[in-house]
C-alpha cells in the first residue's frame, strides 16, 4: 500500500548545500539507536478519564520515574508545531513534519488563513482555473470535505468564507459535499455545524446564488480514506458525490443525519453511512457532472489524496467510476508535491527543505522506518517533508504492516505487537543505525472514546515499547521516545472548569478528538554516555526540538539553522 502515492525515485535535493554533518564531541557515531513515536500520547491530568494514566504501563513509568533527568514534556501543538494559535490541537501531520524537519514550518491551517485574509486566494491561477467553469459557463462549484472546526483537516470557516469569496465574484451555484466529523471534534457535533451550514448557504441563496447541500456522510466510513487502507470508503463517497447515489435520501442534511442516527442509535458521526439530498421530485440536486467545479477543501493531504486520484487520474482502476465527469478539479493544497496531485490548487503548500532525512542519509546513516498502514505515511511521506518515496534506496528500508479494517476500539491491539518485533528484528540484525517506528494505539483507539479499548490499547504499547528497548539494551543502543500529540491522555469532553460533561442519562461524554497536552520524551540506553542528560534552559521546546537531539544521538552535531537540542552534555 502507498502513502498519498508513494512511489520508487529517489527525491532530488537542492545541490549547493553543504550535507556533511560533523561528528558529535561527545555522544559515539555507530551506536544503534531507536526513535518510538508513541502515537497520541500525552502528559495530562492523572484522573479517571485520562486512559493512560488508568492502564498498567510499568515500562513508560521506569523511563519517567527512573531517570528524572532524561525525561521531560515538549509541546506538541499550536504554534509550537507551525498552526495558527495555541488553541489549535497538534495532529500526527503536522508533529511528524516538525519531528522529521527540525524546523516549525507554518501548516496548512494557517497558510489558508492568510491566503483568504490577504485575497491572494482569490488572484492566483488555483481560483483562476475553478472561475472557468461558472463565470465562462453554466458550471456547478462544488465544495467536498470535512464540516467541524477541528482545524486538523479542515475548518468550516475557511469553507464559509470561501462560498462568500465565489459568491462575490459572480457564482450562481454552489453544492456542498459535505462529511461529518466527531473524530477531531465533540461526537454528536454534527448537527450544529450542519444546521450553521444550511443557515449560511441560505444566506447565499439570499444574494442570488442556488446554494445547497449535496451529499454527505461520516467521515470513516465515506470518502476519507488514508494510505489506500481500503478504496470502498472512497468508492461511497464518489457514488454520494459525483454520481448522486446512496441509500439514504433526504430533502435536509440536518434532517438526515437526525434520521439516521433515530433510525440506529448506534450510528455516530465518524461512521454516518451516505445520503444525498433530492429534490421534490426525488432528483439528486447536486451531482457532479461535465463543465462543473470541484474543490475538495480540506488542506490536509492524507484522507483526501485517494479522491483526488479519483478525479484526476484517467487510468483509475481502484474502483468502478462508472462516470467520469470532466470537470475543473482543484485541491485546497496540493497534497501530493511529487505526484502533483492534484495538477491545481488553490494554496501553495509549505515548502520543506533540507529535512533530517536528507542529511543522515548523505552521511551515510542506514535508516529503517517502519508503522502499520494508519501510521505508515507519517514516518516516511510527512518525516520526510512531505515527498513520496525514498530519500536514498541505498540507505533507507520502509516496512508497512497493514493495519486491520475495523474500528479500532474492536481491536485495541492494532499492529503494535508486530511493529515491536520487526523493529527488534531490525535492532538485532546489526545492519541499521537509526530504527524509527510510530506506534499508532493511542491515537486510532483513542479517537473511537471507548475508555475501557484505551486502555488495552496503552497497555499494549508499553508492553511493544519494552521488547524494543529490551532489544536496544542488547546492542548497547541508544533511544529515545516520545509522541506526536495528545490523545489517549484525556477521554472526557469537560466543562470550563476542567469538569467532565454528561448527557442525559448521567454518562460522562466520551472526548474523540486530540488534546493539548504536552508530550513526553525520554532517552536512554547503555550506549548514551552517563553525562548526557536534558537541558533545563528550554521550557517551551516543541516537537521540531527533537530533531537535533536524535541528531545527536545518532553522533552528529545538527544544522545550525534547526531548532536547538534539548540535550547537554
Amino acid at each position: 500500500m502507498n502513502c498519498c502515492g508513494i512511489g520508487a525515485a529517489n527525491v532530488v535535493e537542492p545541490a549547493k548545500i553543504d550535507w556533511r554533518l560533523p561528528r558529535h564531541p561527545v555522544i559515539k557515531r555507530g551506536t544503534p539507536f531507536l526513535l518510538c513515536v508513541l502515537d497520541g500520547w500525552g502528559e495530562n491530568v492523572e484522573d479517571d478519564y485520562n486512559g493512560i494514566h488508568k492502564a498498567q504501563i510499568p515500562t513508560i513509568k521506569a523511563l519517567k520515574n527512573g531517570a528524572p533527568k532524561r525525561w521531560r514534556t515538549i509541546k506538541a501543538h499550536g504554534t509550537a508545531v507551525g498552526l495558527p494559535s495555541d488553541q489549535d490541537m497538534g495532529n500526527s501531520e503536522v508533529g511528524h513534519n516538525a519531528m522529521g524537519a527540525g524546523k516549525i514550518i507554518e501548516q496548512g491551517a494557517g497558510l489558508v488563513d492568510t491566503a483568504l485574509r490577504s485575497g491572494n486566494l482569490y488572484n492566483d491561477k488555483g481560483f483562476s482555473y475553478i472561475k472557468e467553469a461558472w463565470s465562462n459557463g453554466p458550471g456547478t462549484q462544488h465544495f467536498i470535505g470535512l464540516i467541524s472546526d477541528g482545524g486538523v483537516h479542515s475548518r468550516y470557516d475557511q469553507l464559509a468564507q470561501l462560498m462568500k469569496g465565489c459568491v462575490e465574484r459572480g457564482c450562481k451555484k454552489i453544492r456542498v459535499h459535505g462529511l461529518t466529523d466527531g473524530r477531531d471534534v465533540a461526537e454528536g457535533s454534527s448537527i450544529k455545524f450542519f444546521t450553521e451550514l444550511e443557515k449560511d448557504l441560505e444566506a447565499l441563496c439570499k444574494q442570488g446564488c442556488d446554494a445547497r447541500v449535496a451529499s454527505g456522510g461520516g467521515r470513516m466510513y465515506v470518502t476519507m480514506d488514508r494510505y489506500e487502507a481500503d478504496w470502498k470508503i472512497v468508492e461511497r463517497g464518489w457514488q454520494a458525490h459525483v454520481l448522486g447515489e446512496a441509500p439514504n435520501k433526504f430533502t435536509n442534511s440536518v434532517e438526515a443525519i437526525e434520521t439516521i442516527k433515530k433510525k440506529n442509535p448506534e450510528t455516530n458521526d465518524q461512521y454516518l453511512p451516505p445520503f444525498v439530498i433530492i429534490d421534490k421530485n426525488g432528483t439528486p440536486v447536486g451531482s457532479i457532472k461535465d463543465g462543473d467545479a470541484v474543490v475538495i477543501f480540506n488542506f490536509r493531504a492524507d484522507r483526501v489524496a485517494e479522491l483526488s486520484k479519483a478525479f484526476e487520474y484517467q487510468n483509475f482502476n481502484k474502483f468502478d467510476r462508472k462516470r467520469w465527469p470532466k470537470v475543473k478539479f482543484a485541491g485546497m493544497m496540493q497534497y501530493d508535491g511529487d505526484l502533483k496531485l492534484p495538477k491545481h490548487f488553490l494554496v501553495s503548500p509549505p515548502l520543506i527543505e533540507r529535512v533530517s532525512g536528507s542529511y543522515l542519509v548523505k552521511n551515510g546513516v542506514r535508516t529503517f522506518a517502519c508503522s502499520e498502514t494508519q501510521k505508515f505515511g507519517h514516518v516516511t511521506f510527512f518525516w520526510n517533508g512531505n515527498r513520496s518515496g525514498k530519500l536514498d534506496h541505498n540507505f533507507e528500508t520502509y516496512q508497512e504492516i497493514t493495519s486491520d479494517l475495523c474500528p479500532f476500539n474492536e481491536k485495541p491491539k492494532m499492529k503494535a505487537e508486530q511493529i515491536a518485533k520487526v523493529a527488534k528484528d531490525a535492532i538485532l540484525s546489526g545492519y541499521y543505525d537509526y530504527i524509527r517506528v510510530n506506534v499508532a494505539n493511542g491515537d486510532m483507539v483513542g479517537h473511537t472514546g471507548d475508555m475501557a479499548a484505551v486502555i488495552t490499547a496503552c497497555e499494549t504499547v508499553d508492553k511493544s515499547v519494552k521488547v524494543m528497548l529490551d532489544a536496544i539494551e542488547k546492542v548497547g543502543g541508544i533511544y529515545m521516545i516520545t509522541a506526536d500529540h495528545g490523545n489517549a491522555d484525556d477521554m472526557a469532553q469537560r466543562d470550563k472548569k476542567g469538569k467532565p460533561l454528561k448527557d442525559s442519562e448521567g454518562k460522562v461524554k466520551p472526548l474523540t478528538s486530540h488534546t493539548l497536552a504536552p508530550v513526553p520524551c525520554a532517552i536512554g540506553g547503555s550506549g548514551l554516555p552517563p553525562n548526557v542528560e536534558f537541558r533545563t534552559d528550554l521550557p517551551n521546546a516543541g516537537l521540531a526540538n527533537i530533531t537535533s537531539t536524535f541528531m545527536n544521538l545518532l553522533g552528529f552535531e545538527a544544522p545550525a539553522d534547526y531548532e536547538p537540542t534539548l540535550l547537554k552534555w
